[in-house]
């Protein structure tokens, strides 16, 4: 049967993979809807090839050969079988549970979606009976290998540790824009790519984890890993280790997510050969070079509004740094600061979490003024 299916986020990195998905897979899909930002030369050249139904674009220019609705009207559309938010920032939430409230499935590369709400989407995703399958490579592995999580004791979330791993805690302070752009194995947008850098990306990936598969934090462990080749693992209650490997390549979980729970030769990459890794290296991470992580592990354990406010006040951090107006190790002090000083608020609807992700941005700029270089 074909599949009918959005992307949300279709210009940006993941959508243009999965765009490159979707083709390998020949007729197994139809593309109902596509949905950019500002590239809409790029929106419109997918468009022509691809033609969908539907489109939109954020930059609210021309959108030619599609009838254009908005992303909320697109989640709502049951005509969908599935849809892939890849959009990204705070913009992914509400879409997404127009989604679940359409009773759509959802594949998931928006990390603010659940850091953001995860005790209110996971709960109404339940409620619906719709599937949330993660795509981001870690939440993906994990995904493949668990078949009870009852018999799960610990989750095993992999850090390749960045383009600053093995580099002085000073370094890390006096960082360029381009070496903390410059990842060792992973291709991906500017602002997970600083993530990756403090390993502030690795931290949002405990908080999705928590929520995606229901695992208390203290059962949560990350493992430097730089060859990036065991994706994630689990531990079971009797000891054993189940790990996902694979080259490097985001084709191959953007894939398993939109064709679960079947799988399909595709667009895999080169064949996995364990001669040719030859070796596998694990390490402990470095909290105090990589705080950033250790901030992500307490405001998942408070909870409430405290991941709110660390999604926002590292979006505007790692926004200043970016344009220069900051260093790289005062993402993680804005940050802390930030953090310190909010009152955590329990039990948030949707609008009280918009509302707080607005505050806490202000507060964060204001800040970012007061230290700019």
């Amino acid at each position: 049967m074909v599949k009918k299916i959005s992307i949300l986020g279709s210009t940006g990195s993941i959508g243009r993979q999965a765009l490159e998905v979707i083709e390998a897979l020949g007729d197994k899909f139809e593309i109902l809807a596509l949905t950019g930002g500002s590239n809409v030369d790029l929106l419109n050249e997918q468009i022509k090839k691809f033609r969908p139904k539907y489109a939109y674009s954020s930059d609210l220019k021309a959108i030619n050969g599609a009838q254009t609705l908005s992303l909320e009207e697109i989640c709502a559309n049951k005509e969908n079988d599935i849809i892939l938010v890849a959009v990204s920032g705070k913009i992914g939430l509400k879409p997404t549970i127009t989604a679940i409230n359409s009773g759509i499935d959802i594949a998931l590369a928006n990390k603010e979606t659940l850091v953001m709400a995860g005790d209110i989407v996971m709960p109404l995703a339940k409620k619906s009976g719709v599937n949330i399958i993660p795509v981001d490579s870690e939440h993906c592995a994990i995904h493949q290998c668990i078949k009870d999580i009852s018999q799960v004791d610990k989750l095993i979330i992999t850090a390749s540790g960045g383009p600053f791993l093995r580099k002085s805690i000073e370094e890390m302070k006096n960082a360029s824009v381009e070496q903390a752009l410059a990842h060792p194995r992973w291709h991906m947008g500017k602002k997970i790519t600083v993530d990756s850098a403090t390993l502030m990306n690795k931290g949002l990936e405990v908080i999705e984890a928590h929520h995606l598969f229901g695992m208390d934090y203290s059962r949560i462990e990350v493992v430097v890993h730089p060859q990036s080749i065991v994706h994630s693992a689990i531990e079971y209650v009797d000891g054993s280790v189940i790990a996902q490997l694979g080259i490097p390549s985001m084709h191959i979980p953007i894939q398993y997510a939109i064709t679960y729970p079947e799988r399909f030769e595709g667009i895999k990459s080169r064949s996995f050969s364990f001669s040719e890794i030859a070796r596998l290296d694990f390490e402990k991470p470095d909290w105090d070079k990589f705080k950033a992580l250790k901030l992500a592990y307490y405001a998942g354990e408070a909870g409430g509004s405290l991941p709110v406010c660390l999604n926002a006040a590292n979006e505007e951090a790692v926004f200043a740094f970016l344009c220069g107006k900051i260093k790289l190790f005062d993402i993680i002090n804005i940050v802390e600061e930030i953090m310190n000083k909010h009152k955590i608020v329990k039990n948030l609807d949707i609008d009280e979490v918009f509302k707080l992700d607005n505050e806490i941005r202000i507060k964060s700029r204001e800040l970012i003024t007061k230290i700019s270089l």
